[in-house]
């Protein structure tokens, strides 16, 4: 091959290079958006399954030491989010949780044990599922859980529609 030959072929890498680089944002956001619009489908769809699955794993976690999980009632705020270093989407749903004394527990003898706790729940989308790990921001709805974790997720807007394809 030439010199000129070389310098063609450079040339069309570099200008096909170019226009992937150029057109990777545009479609990555694309995919983005439609993700977004299936999770919070699919979170409002399984919703009741989700809040037995939180109680069920936050109940196992031991924690708050010395309670037992009672019931988890879901509000309806929930504040959708992408962690910024992953990826993954996020929901923060605004909860109420009843708890009870573990006999012979620490916690036996407190009378604020029977008070209904506010907090928010926090939920993760992977792999086209929502999952959780039983996670509780107390005391806190989703906009303030949201606002604290500011530097790890981005809140999304609410999806209006699905974008065409």
């Amino acid at each position: 091959m030439t010199g000129v030959q070389w310098a063609i072929a450079a040339s069309g890498m570099v200008g096909a290079g170019l226009l992937a680089w150029v057109f990777r944002h545009p479609l990555r956001r694309s995919r983005q958006l439609r993700e977004e619009v299936q999770a919070c489908r699919a979170f409002q769809s399984e919703r009741e399954t989700l809040a037995r699955r939180f109680l069920d794993v936050a109940g196992r976690s031991g924690k708050p030491r010395g309670l037992r999980w009672l019931a988890v009632d879901f509000g309806d705020q929930i504040r959708f989010a992408r962690d910024r270093q992953t990826g993954l989407l996020a929901a923060f749903v605004g909860v109420n949780i009843r708890f009870e004394a573990i006999p012979g527990g620490d916690m036996e003898d407190v009378a604020a044990v029977g008070n209904i706790r506010d907090g928010a729940a926090l939920f993760h989308f992977e792999q086209g599922g929502w999952g959780t790990g039983g996670k509780t921001l107390f005391n806190v709805g989703p906009d303030e859980a949201l606002a604290r974790f500011q530097a790890q997720f981005e809140p999304l807007s609410p999806p209006a529609s699905p974008p065409v394809t």
